[in-house]
């Protein structure tokens, strides 16, 4: 999976030589809250997820598609679970073809990082912090030769450039580090909507402490 210093989970393809912002739209295609839609730097359609119902309850599986509606990445919710846990499986989930990629929160008390192990023969190890439901959470790479670790995708709110006013929850960014596999990371993204969403009492359940907190 680690070809000439990317993270190619999903594909070689969507792995960036440089730092990208990404721009992402929760839509209301039908209904509030229906899926969301993901621009590159240049304004290009990306990525897009759908989920047409009106049912906003939890999901058991998504699917990450392109532009053209091609499958990319199904994520599946495995039950029970009371750490949350997920599977990601490249193209459409398959009897014969194990998930490339898992997803669980670390404790089921408080708030508390979301871990996720890249299987594999050279598997990576990343956890996320910080706020989903706000819109400020930091995926980080743990590196094996020592304790310490590195950013290497951000989710952020938007600020709107004419006006310099900060835009809803609905438009946010997606900034990734050269080489990090954007599929991939935009499935981490439906994930963490699934397990934290948009709720406002982000204290109780959401994700690890901010920057801001490590750095207090």
């Amino acid at each position: 999976m680690n070809m000439n210093g990317r993270l190619a989970v999903v594909g070689e393809r969507f792995c960036f030589e440089e730092e990208t912002h990404l721009t992402v739209h929760k839509t209301s295609v039908f209904f509030p809250g229906d899926g969301f839609i993901v621009y590159d730097p240049h304004g290009h359609l990306l990525f897009r997820f759908d989920s047409y119902g009106p049912d906003s309850g939890p999901l058991d599986e998504l699917v990450l598609m392109d532009a053209a509606g091609k499958c990319l990445l199904t994520l599946s919710r495995k039950k029970p679970s009371l750490h949350q846990r997920w599977e990601g499986f490249v193209g459409e989930r398959k009897e014969d073809r194990g998930p490339v990629f898992g997803v669980h929160r670390s404790s089921i008390i408080g708030r508390s990082s979301v871990v996720v192990e890249v299987f594999g023969d050279k598997g990576e190890e990343y956890q996320i912090e910080g706020s989903y439901s706000q819109r400020c959470c930091t995926i980080y790479k743990s590196l094996s030769e020592s304790t310490s670790r590195e950013p290497t995708a951000e989710i952020k709110r938007k600020v709107d450039p004419s006006t310099h006013v900060m835009l809803g929850r609905d438009v946010f960014a997606l900034h990734l580090k050269p080489g990090f596999d954007s599929a991939f990371a935009m499935g981490l993204v439906l994930i963490l909507d699934q397990m934290f969403g948009d709720d406002a009492d982000v204290d109780a359940r959401d994700v690890g402490p901010t920057l801001e907190d490590s750095s207090a």
